[in-house]
């Protein structure tokens, strides 16, 4: 699964690792020559690795998925894959399926349009029904109005396929019909009537099949040579009553919109019309789209809505996008919409699906509501709005613990930390306060580069902190203090640095993040005025000279 999130801190980790090892032989050599006892060298050794390491970052993370994941959850929303929760923070261009995405999944039949004076189509109709694959809405529409004929008799059948977009059943003693899209059985150029007749359906968003009837068996798959053309069939789908306001919504938020379909592109075009969709009215033909990727991206970038794609063209659709930079989304309810799903960067089945796209998404909406896709959105940028800022303060810690460890290191003095120092000093600027924020509402727009703003941050504020803790320490011991005097005023200078650091990445101070950093602010005073707890973290309050410079 892709995740910026969790590749940002895989990143930070792997880094920290590097410097770690030679940081600690560095460390432990210099803490001996420090005329320090076996036992304090170690101690010393091991908070000033320790501090380096971002405690608790992965765990926050993974913590913050899995509540996302039930938030959604009682949405109707199932999350297959934990960081999928921030994908949709990422996604710039969102690709829709008009069958039950823009449309309920419930198609129904409309009228039977003759076209050669044919009568008696209603038991063809119900006995073509009965001989195909009842997964197909098309097919369970027909079956609903027609009832299948008790004396009709099936000799072979050839399924659906998106690819070829028609299906054939041959009957004893009552000939083989083709259904199918229009202008893929309309081969010839006497046609052209029939052609214009269903065109002007498909232009009204109808579903326009084409039922027609053939002489010989149809075993192949390939079109017999000679059609008879009975019928059009009209399909009506009700246009989802939340369509047009969750367009608009990803279109405000600027994500670009695709629809793909494999019905007729002026039927799609109607339908994207209804709901706002731009540019719905230069709908695509993807039989003429190229098949190189690069000229495929261009068409991808300017035009919107697609019909008569196939399977495999939509899989090329999004690889057409992704090469383009785009972060792509795609959702889907039926088999050919599986390739696609699966190599998109967040696929997003509808829970009335089939069991294949259902199996590749990384989200489900298990009621179908293609209106919950905003709230997804809203959720995922919460979590990468709350983690960024989160790591902000975790890799602050880790930038001003190398220093000051490196530092130490250079000078071979003693480390100015005990790890009881480091575990007081991160729960009060870091532990508590991110994971309480990691949880706080947030709907800012996610933007790439999360690693890049984070070290941008956090390798300044961890200097300054790192600068303030060793030139405190410093002043403490010119004037005379002894090493757990300077221990405490290295932990008091670090803590107010850090809370600095929690204030700024808090605002507005003017809420409950105020209030937690106030509440943070007193419990370290209390640690400080509170002997029991000064005992408890070794701490030893300075005189007075030294306080005042250390607050300073």
């Amino acid at each position: 699964v892709k995740s910026d999130l969790r590749d940002a801190i895989n990143t930070i980790l792997r880094y920290i690792t590097y410097i770690m090892i030679p940081t600690a032989i560095l460390l432990a050599t210099s803490q001996f020559l420090a005329d320090n006892t076996f036992d304090d060298s170690i101690i010393a050794t091991v908070a000033g690795l320790v501090g380096m390491v971002p405690e608790g970052l992965v765990l926050l993370t993974s913590l913050v998925f899995a509540v996302s994941a039930m938030a959604l959850a009682r949405q109707n929303v199932l999350v297959q894959e934990l960081p999928a929760v921030e994908g949709l923070a990422r996604v710039d261009v969102i690709c829709l399926d008009k069958t039950g995405t823009l449309t309920e999944g419930t198609p129904q039949f409309g009228r039977i349009e003759p076209l050669d004076g044919s009568s008696g189509l209603d038991e063809v109709l119900g006995a073509f029904a009965a001989a195909s694959p009842a997964e197909n809405s098309t097919i369970r529409a027909i079956s609903t109005a027609f009832p299948s004929p008790p004396d009709w008799r099936v000799a072979a059948t050839v399924p659906f396929s998106s690819a070829r977009k028609w299906s054939a059943v041959s009957f004893e003693g009552h000939g083989s019909w083709v259904m199918g899209a229009p202008e893929v059985l309309l081969r010839d150029s006497l046609d052209r009537e029939m052609r214009e007749r269903a065109d002007s359906l498909a232009r009204s968003g109808l579903r326009v099949l084409l039922l027609s009837r053939v002489e010989e068996a149809v075993t192949q798959e390939e079109l017999p040579p000679r059609l008879e053309h009975t019928a059009l069939l009209v399909i009506e789908e009700k246009i989802r009553p939340d369509a047009a306001d969750t367009l608009e919504y990803f279109m405000d938020q600027g994500v670009g919109i695709r629809v793909i379909s494999g019905d007729n592109p002026r039927t799609v075009g109607a339908v994207a019309e209804r709901v706002g969709v731009p540019g719905a009215d230069a709908p695509v033909d993807a039989r003429k789209l190229p098949t190189e990727l690069d000229g495929l991206s261009d068409v991808m970038h300017d035009r919107t809505v697609f019909g008569r794609v196939v399977p495999e063209q939509k899989r090329m659709m999004v690889h057409a996008l992704q090469s383009d930079g785009h972060v792509v989304a795609m959702t889907g309810d039926g088999v050919n919409d599986t390739l696609a799903l699966k190599d998109a960067d967040m696929g997003i089945a509808m829970g009335s699906g089939a069991p294949s796209t259902k199996s590749v998404a990384q989200l489900v909406l298990l009621d179908g509501r293609f209106s919950t896709l905003p709230r997804v959105v809203a959720e995922g940028r919460r979590v990468m709005a709350n983690m960024e800022r989160v790591a902000n303060l975790f890799l602050t810690k880790t930038v001003y613990a190398a220093l000051l460890a490196i530092g130490i290191a250079i000078i071979a003095w003693p480390y100015p930390f005990l790890p009881r120092h480091i575990s007081l000093v991160g729960s009060l600027t870091i532990g508590i306060p991110a994971f309480v924020l990691s949880f706080a509402p947030s709907k800012k727009r996610y933007r790439p580069g999360l690693l890049r703003r984070v070290l941008y941050f956090a390798v300044p504020a961890g200097f300054i902190a790192a600068a303030a803790t060793f030139t405190a320490n410093a002043m403490a011991r010119a004037h005379g203090a002894s090493l757990e005097e300077s221990r405490t005023v290295a932990v008091i200078v670090l803590t107010i640095v850090g809370l600095a650091v929690l204030a700024y990445l808090s605002r507005p101070m003017f809420s409950w993040r105020g209030a937690l950093v106030a509440v943070m602010s007193g419990s370290f005073v209390g640690v400080l005025a509170i002997p029991w707890f000064r005992d408890l973290f070794q701490l030893d309050l300075p005189g007075l000279i030294v306080m005042l410079q250390s607050l300073a």
